[in-house]
């Protein structure tokens, strides 16, 4: 996938001199390869972090109580007729994450959905600060932004795990995964704020895995960033409570939502996740003011009805208004949907027209490198005021955050 990436040579070199510490063995910079891993268990990974793991943190958003009486459906998805025969004696010592909507009741010694929070004596930590499985830099139009600093290059980090599990997740390898079968580096927030300086970055990303379960590692990243002159980007799924979101709202500038569909029941089937709470974060950042751009993957036979796009587009000019790009992108099979075929461009080029039509004035074609749906047209005068090929732009012509050409504002952030 494009990108600079760092070699493995250049960023011991830079660690040794330094002093943030060193690799650990086997790890992967950029997009990870993990052949050979078989698909993690959906209960606690067996071998957990030892208890002075330098990558375990207090969590933030928790809260402990002793229950020994819990219905084993709180804590574990079971089959209705598998509950009558759970005879698990429950302990004390329970804590329940408040960090994202599915709300995990862990108890000790176990973790949560995501497969990287876990009890420890009554306190949920965090076990990938600073633990990161993937780091590269990549051009801003990536993620995708193409309102945000374009042509510019964003620092990416990710770590192992995700909130949701979606059967189309192009990062399964690490997102599915707990840290403990991943390729790891060591690399505190201060470590990640240096080398997106060195390698000229404007901006560090959150994204490849899903960035609200590493939350306190971006948190306190993006702080530090901030201080240096670094812009924040987030690319999530957003699929986070109000509390947290409206915390992270302050130290980020941008955040990126997959918004997977418009229909309920294939958040549920597809996502193991639930619609609504992914609608009230998208308003929620919108009513902050930092930068939103949207991007719906559409999947064939799946979400791609064109009754429910039509929906989804008016949804998003009457919630957060016609200003927020809406990015369409092109599905390719992999990880659990292999049987599936790629999205014909001719269903991207219809859901584009939907939201042209329900009054959405930057709406995109992702994924099909050369299709004339990447470039941004002026509302008013319809000249191409950005042009892309691929994730490379070509044209630019945006002077004072207005078209050149007529002078229409530009909704964005351009420098």
């Amino acid at each position: 996938m494009p990108g600079k990436e760092i070699s493995r040579r250049e960023f011991l070199r830079g660690l040794g001199a330094a002093g943030l510490g060193a690799l650990c063995s086997g790890v992967l910079l950029g997009d990870l390869s993990c052949a050979g891993l078989q698909e993690a268990a959906a209960d606690s990974p067996a071998g957990l972090e030892p208890p002075n793991s330098p990558h375990a943190r207090e969590a933030l958003f928790y809260t402990s109580f002793d229950d020994a009486g819990l219905n084993c459906r709180t804590c574990h998805e079971l089959e209705p007729s598998r509950v009558a025969f759970c005879h698990t004696r429950h302990g004390r010592n329970y804590v329940k994450c408040q960090l994202c909507p599915k709300g995990c009741v862990i108890s000790e010694g176990e973790r949560g959905n995501c497969r990287v929070r876990e009890n420890r004596g009554g306190k949920l930590y965090t076990m990938v600060y600073g633990n990161a499985c993937s780091v590269n830099v990549d051009p801003i139009e990536k993620k995708p932004f193409y309102h945000f600093l374009p042509g510019s290059a964003a620092f990416s980090i990710a770590t192992a795990g995700c909130n949701l599990h979606c059967l189309y997740c192009q990062n399964w390898q690490i997102s599915q995964f707990p840290p403990e079968e991943t390729d790891n580096v060591d690399l505190p927030p201060q470590a990640v704020v240096s080398y997106a300086l060195r390698y000229g970055s404007r901006s560090i990303a959150y994204t490849y895995s899903e960035p609200t379960i590493f939350y306190e590692y971006m948190l306190d990243t993006a702080r530090l960033a901030r201080q240096q002159g670094l812009r924040n980007v987030v690319i999530s799924a957003g699929y986070i409570n109000h509390q947290p979101l409206r915390q992270l709202c302050q130290a980020v500038d941008a955040i990126k939502i997959d918004l997977k569909g418009y229909n309920p029941g294939f958040y549920q089937r597809v996502c193991d996740a639930t619609l609504q709470p992914v609608l009230d974060t998208i308003t929620t950042i919108r009513a902050s003011g930092i930068h939103l751009e949207i991007v719906n993957l559409v999947v064939p036979t799946l979400n791609d009805d064109e009754e429910e796009l039509r929906a989804l587009c008016r949804w998003v000019v009457r919630e957060v208004g016609p200003d927020v790009p809406l990015h369409f992108s092109r599905f390719y099979p992999q990880y659990k949907l292999t049987h599936l075929p790629p999205t014909p461009v001719e269903s991207l080029e219809r859901a584009r027209q939907a939201a042209l039509e329900a009054g959405v004035k930057y709406a995109y074609i992702g994924n099909v490198p050369g299709h004339p749906g990447n470039h941004t047209y002026c509302p008013r005068c319809g000249e191409i005021v950005i042009g892309r090929l691929g994730f490379a732009v070509q044209e630019y012509h945006i002077v004072d955050n207005a078209c050149e050409f007529c002078g229409e504002p530009i909704a964005g952030v351009w420098q």
